[in-house]
């Protein structure tokens, strides 16, 4: 195993419990990537990383001690994740959440009896093998599609691609969440096949709306909260700019015996001020939005897209209403997000209550001294 030397200023991070050192906090540079041993500028080691020659991130901490990453390894870490899954009432879950469960670089999506996963670092590409045959060992999945698409292994200098590295894998697999079945796309949808992240927030919003009432879906993509307000609402508007997503919307609601779902193809910024000034009201409105900003330099334009359409949101709540909403901008951080809530709520004219805050579900561990393990937040509101 290579031994790689790092600053102070690298070997701190660590401490401090972020599993990330960058490439000028790095003394040696190997030319290939692997797993490495990790030393202080005195020579003492420091713990096991993940090495990536190609990449801003050049070390990310896989192992404090001195313990063989072998199989036996790989047994523990992986069983370790699964337990801390146990009672989740879904059949589609994150089975690992990258640092987030300690194996930086990692994500493992199950989907009943199959897993799809990402490897985002060519210093865990290395161990892709060893990774494999402890999935297969452990959770005797009917296939693993390894879903290797995701723009972060361009930065590490990896080839784009989808491939199967187990078994099959078909092209829509049905996944229960809560009392609710839908499709997931593990070899075309966004992600790994489905948005697993808001998972508790979709059967939480569910659990929230008026027995009877209206309810409508903002962003609906596939439908995975319309189809669960569906189930307390008389009546839901589902909207999306995309056909094909509404499409799929719509054979999830039929898969579930729904017929009150109104799936409209349309843009959701024009159509809740059209809303707005229609004075129509609902009993419950959901926006859960795509990422509006990808960049630092982006957040001031997102927290003014985030304002509009949660202003007019709140416009289009009826008494008594309750509006969920959500950002997964990383950049956008949950002060910001609570404070363009206030804003908009003020500008609203109406009295519009904080009922809860939101974020990611348990299979998607959040590290205090790791923020990039977290990126999604929301509230619950309540219309006076």
């Amino acid at each position: 195993m290579s031994v790689v030397r790092v600053t102070p200023r690298g070997a701190e991070r660590w401490v401090r419990g972020h599993p990330w050192i960058y490439r000028s906090e790095v003394l040696d540079q190997p030319p290939e990537p692997g797993l490495v041993e990790v030393h202080d500028p005195r020579g003492r080691r420091i713990g096991q990383a993940l090495y990536s020659p190609g990449s801003e991130i050049r070390l990310r901490l896989l192992e404090r001690g001195g313990r063989a990453v072998d199989a036996a390894w790989w047994r523990e870490r992986l069983t370790g994740c699964a337990e801390r899954r146990a009672g989740i009432d879904a059949t589609a879950y994150r089975l690992v959440h990258a640092e987030g469960d300690e194996i930086p670089s990692l994500v493992v999506d199950r989907y009943d009896r199959w897993l799809v996963v990402q490897i985002l670092s060519s210093g865990l590409e290395t161990l892709r093998g060893a990774l494999v045959r402890a999935l297969v060992e452990l959770f005797a999945p009917e296939g693993i599609l390894l879903r290797n698409d995701a723009p972060a292994r361009r930065r590490e200098g990896l080839p784009v691609e989808t491939e199967l590295a187990h078994g099959s894998v078909p092209r829509e697999i049905e996944v229960r969440e809560g009392e609710i079945r839908y499709l997931a796309a593990p070899w075309e949808g966004q992600k790994t096949g489905a948005f697993l992240d808001q998972r508790p927030n979709r059967i939480l919003a569910a659990r929230l709306t008026r027995e009877g009432g209206r309810a409508l879906d903002c962003f609906t993509y596939h439908g995975s909260f319309a189809v669960h307000l569906a189930r307390r609402a008389a009546s839901v508007v589902a909207l999306d700019s995309s056909r094909e997503a509404l499409e799929r919307g719509a054979a999830n609601a039929a898969l579930n015996g729904l017929t009150n779902i109104e799936w409209r193809e349309a843009d959701v910024f024009e159509t809740l001020r059209a809303l707005a000034r229609g004075r129509e009201r609902f009993d419950a409105i959901v926006l859960d939005p795509p990422a509006f900003a990808k960049s630092r330099a982006a957040v001031p334009g997102a927290l003014r897209g985030y304002r509009e359409i949660n202003l007019r949101a709140m416009r289009c709540l009826a008494p008594g209403g309750t509006l969920v909403t959500a950002s997964c901008s990383f950049h956008v951080g949950l002060p910001d997000f609570l404070t363009m809530l206030a804003e908009a709520a003020g500008d609203s004219g109406r009295p519009i209550l904080l009922r809860r805050i939101l974020g990611q579900g348990e299979d998607h561990p959040e590290v205090l001294t790791v923020p990039e393990t977290g990126y999604l937040k929301g509230a619950v509101l309540q219309a006076g």
